[in-house]
């Protein structure tokens, strides 16, 4: 097996080059006019914006950094983390949607703080994407799986299961990216794709899967291995 070697190296993502132009381009017009309005007057609310500006900035910065990760364990049948974040949920449970019968769930909520790519949990083939308008709960209610905007990716396993990826918008997240497109193949290390504000992602795993996670647990995408499928 080919091993792989961790570069630890932190970039921006893509989906935030918009939003970060926008937002540097805001800050320094209302930088620019707080120092020629207030530097005769009231230099002290000058360098207060400035530092609120920087701090805001650094925020949104630190919100779309990306990692390049790549996983070094045992891929077949391992089933990896989708997102950086806390588990939420692990049980078993009725999925309505799709399977129409019950899957273990594990749930993993994204805060403001966390890396917001998603990974493919799986290697494997995508069967099936599709997404569904709905609310914005808060992500880690338990109706937010099944009320909130959300994207479902399935994705078949080289033995023949079918895994469930779902991301979830949520209170503050008002957008999903989602790279996945049906026949393509997949592979752990790979984005699938993205979340932006905070939210959760829950994994649909069959009955009988070894689960490796506990309640309150942190993971770490693409490095955390919360699953394994039995043959």
């Amino acid at each position: 097996m080919r091993k792989f070697k961790h570069i630890k190296i932190i970039r921006l993502h893509h989906e935030g080059t918009h939003t970060l132009f926008l937002v540097g381009f805001g800050l320094l017009l209302l930088n620019v006019l707080a120092y020629y309005t207030m530097k005769d007057v009231a230099p002290s609310v000058f360098y207060i914006t400035l530092g609120i500006s920087i701090f805001l900035y650094a925020v949104i910065v630190n919100f779309f950094r990306c990692p390049i990760r790549v996983f070094n364990g045992e891929r077949e049948n391992s089933v990896v983390a989708a997102a950086d974040g806390k588990v939420v949920v692990v049980e078993e449970t009725e999925e309505k949607e799709y399977f129409h019968d019950r899957r273990i769930m594990v749930s993993i909520f994204m805060s403001v703080t966390n890396v917001h790519a998603n990974w493919f949990p799986v290697n494997g083939t995508i069967k099936k994407v599709e997404h569904q308008s709905g609310n914005f709960y808060k992500a880690w209610l338990p109706k937010s799986s099944t009320e909130n905007e959300r994207s479902t990716i399935i994705i078949e396993t080289p033995d023949g299961q079918e895994v469930l990826v779902r991301q979830i918008a949520g209170a503050v997240a008002r957008r999903i990216v989602t790279y996945a497109q049906e026949g393509d193949s997949c592979f752990i290390d790979e984005h699938l794709g993205f979340i932006k504000f905070g939210s959760r992602v829950d994994v649909y795993l069959p009955i009988g899967s070894d689960i490796f996670v506990e309640l309150g647990q942190r993971t770490v995408g693409n490095e955390t291995v919360i699953a394994r499928l039995n043959p």
